[in-house]
C-alpha cells in the first residue's frame, strides 16, 4: 500500500526533478523563507508626504495644512492588496471556478475537472436531482468558488454574512510560466500610476524586492522612486514613525500643543525678516511648514493604537479579526495584518502580501488544501477588516504557474477526497480579484446575465482546462495581465476612458475591447 507523507503548511518543499534552491524567489517558493524578514526604513522626510486621518489641530495650524502640502484626504483612491502565492499554486477549478466561453458555469469536461483535482462525483456540472442544481457551485461572494474550496472556506471563516453581500469578483484564466524569476506579475507600480498613495508611502510588501513580493513587475511601469517599503510584522509598522521624547513627558494633546505653539513662534520670527531674495522665503516655507508637519505627526501617530495591528481590536483580540492565540502563533496572519492595517487606513496605497511554499505538487493534496485554507483565511481578513474601517477594496490573487492531477485521490481527512497534485502544468493557471464595497454589491458590466457572465470570467478554458491563450490579450501574456488588473482598477473609480492615456503603449486593444475586459461597474467617482 502507497503511503503519502502529508505535510504541515510550513514545511518546506524539495522535488528531485526541480534544481536546487539558489535563489531568494527559489527558496520562497519551496517555502523554506516565508517573504523576508529584514527591517527597512526610510528617511523622515521621506514619510510624511501626505495626512489621511481625520486631525483635530488648532484651526490656524491646519489652515497650515494646504499651503504645506498636507491633505487630510489622502490620494482618495480604493485600497489594494495583492497576495502573490509563490510557486504556482492552484486557482482554477478547485478553487475559484472557470468556464468556457461563457463563463464560470459554462462547464468543462469530465476530464478537464479532472486535471484540476476535481473527481467526478464532485463536479460543478452535477446537478443534485432533488434541488435540481449543483451542491459543488457557491456564489456568497458574488464570483463562483467550488463549493469545498480551500480558499473559500477560509475566506468565509473570517468575513461576516453582512461583509460577504458587498462583495463580488472575477477571474482571469491566464497561464505563465512555473519556477521562474522572470513573471512580471506584480501590479503595485501599475496601481501607483493610476494614483493610489498613502499618508506614509505609496507602497508596501513582505519582501525585500524592488516589486515588494516574489513576482517581479512589468518593467514599463517600474517607477523606483516608489520603491515598496518591507513590512511583514507588527514591529516594521511601529517602526515607520518616531514621535520623539516628548511623548515621555507629555500627554499626546500637551505634546501638539507644544508643537502648535514653536510653529506660532517661529513664523512670528520669520515675519520680521525683510528679504527680497526668493531664497529666503523658500526657507521660510519650509521651516514653517517642518514646524506644522511635526506638530500634525504627533496628532496622527502620538497615539500607538493609530499604527500598531496587535493594538487594534478589529485585528486581535475577543471581537478582532484574529484571536490573539492565533495572531501569535502565526507569522502569516502578523504579515498579513501589518499590510492590511496600512493600506486600509490610507498610510499606503498599496501592499502585496507574499506567502511562499505553494509549489504544493507533493503527490497530495493535504499539502495543498491546507496552505490554501491559511491563504484564504488571510484574504478574508483583508476583507473584513475593509468592512470594519467602512472603507472599499480590491484585492488581487496571483501566483507564478500552476499545478495539475493525474486523478488520483487523496482519501485522507485533510485531502477530502479531491485529486492529488502530481506536477506543474501552466496552462491551468488563472488569477482572480475580489472587490468590497460599503455601499452594496459592486454590479458587473453588461446588460443581461449572459453578458454579465462573460464580464465575471475575463478569457476562457478550454474543455480539457487548458487556458484557451487567444481568449484575452492576458491569457498568454503576463505583461498584460498586469495591465488588465490595472484597467479594472481604474474602471472602479469610473476612470476606464482615461487607461489608454494613462498607458500610452497599452497592448489591451481599443475602446471596445477594454469594455470587454472590464468587469465591474464603478463603485466610486473621483
Amino acid at each position: 500500500m502507497r503511503k503519502t507523507k502529508h505535510l504541515q503548511p510550513d514545511s518546506p518543499l524539495l522535488f528531485s526533478d526541480h534544481k536546487k534552491p539558489m535563489s531568494r524567489r527559489d527558496f520562497i517558493s519551496a517555502g523554506l523563507r516565508t517573504g523576508g524578514y529584514t527591517i527597512a526604513g526610510l528617511s523622515m522626510f521621506s514619510l510624511f508626504t501626505a495626512n489621511h486621518a481625520q486631525a483635530a489641530l488648532s484651526s490656524d495650524i491646519e489652515a497650515l495644512r494646504d499651503s504645506c502640502g498636507i491633505s487630510t484626504q489622502g490620494a482618495g483612491k480604493i485600497p489594494f492588496i495583492s497576495f502573490d502565492l509563490a510557486g504556482g499554486a492552484n486557482i482554477s477549478g478547485s478553487n475559484v471556478l472557470v468556464g468556457g466561453l461563457g463563463g464560470q458555469q459554462d462547464f468543462l469536461s469530465t476530464a478537464g475537472y479532472s486535471k484540476l483535482g476535481i473527481p467526478g462525483d464532485m463536479a460543478p456540472n452535477i446537478a443534485n436531482p432533488d434541488a435540481m442544481q449543483s451542491d459543488f457551485i457557491n456564489t456568497d461572494l458574488g464570483l463562483a468558488f467550488h463549493a469545498d474550496s480551500a480558499f473559500l472556506r477560509g475566506i468565509l471563516e473570517k468575513v461576516s454574512p453582512e461583509t460577504a453581500a458587498n462583495i463580488n469578483g472575477a477571474v482571469i484564466p491566464s497561464r505563465s510560466d512555473n519556477d521562474t524569476a522572470n513573471n512580471p506579475h506584480n501590479p503595485m507600480y501599475a496601481i501607483a500610476t493610476a494614483g493610489a498613495n498613502g499618508s506614509l508611502m505609496p507602497l508596501i510588501g513582505s519582501r525585500n524586492s524592488d516589486s515588494g513580493g516574489n513576482s517581479m513587475a512589468p518593467a514599463s511601469f517600474i517607477d523606483l522612486s516608489l520603491r515598496p517599503t518591507k513590512i511583514d510584522r507588527p514591529s516594521d509598522v511601529t517602526g515607520l514613525v518616531d514621535v520623539g521624547d516628548l511623548f515621555n513627558l507629555l500627554s499626546q494633546s500637551d505634546a501638539v500643543a507644544v508643537m502648535e505653539s514653536i510653529q506660532r513662534v517661529s513664523a512670528q520670527k520669520m515675519a520680521q525678516i525683510n528679504s527680497k531674495v526668493t531664497r529666503d522665503d523658500i526657507i521660510k516655507d519650509l521651516v514653517n511648514c517642518g514646524y506644522v508637519k511635526s506638530a500634525d505627526l504627533a496628532d496622527r501617530f502620538g497615539d500607538p493604537s493609530t499604527l500598531n495591528p496587535l493594538l487594534d481590536v478589529d485585528i486581535v483580540g475577543p471581537g478582532g479579526i484574529f484571536s490573539l492565540a492565533e495572531f501569535d502563533s502565526e507569522q502569516e496572519f502578523q504579515k498579513t495584518a501589518s499590510i492590511m492595517k496600512l493600506v486600509v487606513n490610507g498610510f499606503a496605497g498599496a501592499g502585496t502580501v507574499t506567502m511562499g511554499g505553494f509549489d504544493y505538487h507533493t503527490g497530495d493534496r493535504s499539502t495543498g488544501e491546507l496552505r490554501d485554507l491559511r491563504a484564504g483565511r488571510c484574504m478574508g481578513a483583508c476583507l473584513e477588516y475593509a468592512a470594519r474601517r467602512n472603507q472599499p477594496l480590491m484585492m488581487y490573487v496571483f501566483s507564478d504557474g500552476s499545478v495539475a492531477s493525474n486523478g488520483r485521490i487523496d482519501e485522507s481527512v485533510d485531502g477530502r477526497g479531491k485529486g492529488e497534485w502530481t506536477g506543474d502544468n501552466s496552462s491551468t493557471g488563472a488569477s482572480f480579484f475580489l472587490v468590497y464595497s460599503p455601499t452594496g454589491k459592486p454590479q458587473l458590466m453588461g446588460g443581461t446575465a449572459e453578458q454579465s457572465a462573460m464580464h465575471q470570467q475575463i478569457g476562457f478554458m478550454r474543455p480539457d482546462a487548458s487556458v484557451e491563450t487567444t481568449s484575452a490579450p492576458s491569457a498568454n501574456n503576463v505583461n498584460l495581465l498586469v495591465q488588465t488588473v490595472l484597467l479594472n482598477y481604474m474602471a472602479l473609480h469610473g476612470q476606464q476612458n482615461q487607461f489608454s492615456t494613462l498607458v500610452p503603449s497599452q497592448g489591451l486593444g481599443n475602446s471596445t475591447m477594454l469594455d470587454s475586459l472590464t468587469a465591474f461597474q464603478p463603485i466610486i467617482t473621483v
